[in-house]
């Protein structure tokens, strides 16, 4: 894929130095560290998430023009570590403090779920979505979806027995079990082509907003740092568990606007196959975690609410652009302003 349109001062020079430069001049460290420092919420900000959706893209399939040695550049991972600590002090700010009980951790996951008073996108989707409102929202969710499953799967090789077994099953599934056309990211590049949209791997990244990158954001600090381990499975559990009714609705409100299963695939196999994996997810793979290192619960739970909030982010962006009567995509909203 190319390089993104920048947002602002930071993307502006990173974007010019992976093309052009090496190492990392300090002028770049510099940028990054007034954004951070200045920055009102690091979750909602174009120009970092941007950047940091840009530095961890090094890991995924990279970038036209720019070289894989900047992957394991140590100056751009110095300045990724910034941005990431601003990131990680948002997403605490958002879900508040987590703190892990006694009972067992699929059922505090499942507390974590019934107690999000996020709104419901699904249910606006299903009755009242738009065609146009369809493609925004498809738009948001392409910066994931196309790479679906990947961030995830980088906490595999940082797991053993039971949870590493769970968490394979479950990803086998994400990847089409074998089959390069049943990948949950190539029928969800198909659902793209019908309703008009570049399926191409990272082609609507200048019109995705901030809300779109802080969600796959999290989703790659959790995978890329074992650290976050933890974090990393209880967003996939949340992921599994709250996507097979929300799928169902989904499908009905493309069909409400005349497609048919040629198009609605992507969201019907959602519904079957996540409504399989929540208990593999929440049991299998989370209970065989907490049971090996009980001192992960709490991060597992962090996880979870994690996943919660970024959807309700993502909502809420949705939602209120469309109550106020404007576009919720960042390239609208720029040539407006």
């Amino acid at each position: 894929m190319r390089l993104p349109e920048p947002r602002g001062p930071l993307t502006d020079a990173l974007t010019r130095d992976l093309l052009t430069r090496s190492p990392l001049p300090a002028s770049t460290h510099e940028i990054a560290d007034q954004l951070v420092a200045r920055v009102d919420d690091a979750l909602t900000d174009d120009d970092l998430q941007l950047a940091l959706a840009i530095c961890y893209e090094l890991h995924y399939r990279g970038f036209e023009g720019v070289s894989d040695d900047w992957e394991w550049d140590t100056g751009l991972l110095g300045l990724r570590a910034g941005l990431e600590r601003a990131h990680l002090a948002a997403l605490r700010g958002l879900v508040g403090p987590v703190t892990a009980t006694d009972e067992s951790i699929d059922r505090q996951i499942t507390a974590l779920i019934d107690a999000d008073e996020s709104p419901s996108l699904s249910s606006y989707m299903s009755k009242h979505g738009t065609a146009e409102q369809w493609r925004e929202y498809l738009t948001l969710r392409s910066v994931y979806h196309l790479k679906e499953a990947d961030p995830h799967t980088f906490a595999i090789p940082r797991l053993s027995g039971r949870a590493k077994a769970a968490m394979v099953e479950i990803q086998a599934d994400e990847y089409g079990g074998g089959s390069a056309a049943r990948m949950h990211s190539e029928l969800f590049a198909g659902l793209l082509r019908d309703l008009d949209l570049d399926a191409g791997y990272g082609a609507l990244w200048d019109e995705a907003p901030a809300a779109a990158f802080a969600s796959v954001n999290t989703m790659s600090l959790f995978g890329l740092h074992r650290r976050w381990r933890g974090a990393a499975l209880g967003h996939l559990t949340a992921v599994e568990m709250t996507s097979s009714e929300p799928s169902r609705r989904y499908s009905a409100g493309l069909r409400r606007l005349g497609h048919d299963e040629r198009t609605t695939v992507f969201y019907d196999e959602h519904v079957e196959a996540d409504a399989v994996h929540e208990q593999i997810a929440s049991v299998d793979m989370c209970g065989s975690l907490v049971a090996e290192e009980p001192e992960l619960a709490a991060d597992v739970l962090f996880g979870a609410a994690c996943s919660l909030a970024m959807d309700g982010l993502a909502a809420s962006h949705l939602l209120g652009a469309w109550e106020a009567g404007s576009s919720a995509l960042y390239r609208e909203r720029a040539l407006a302003a």
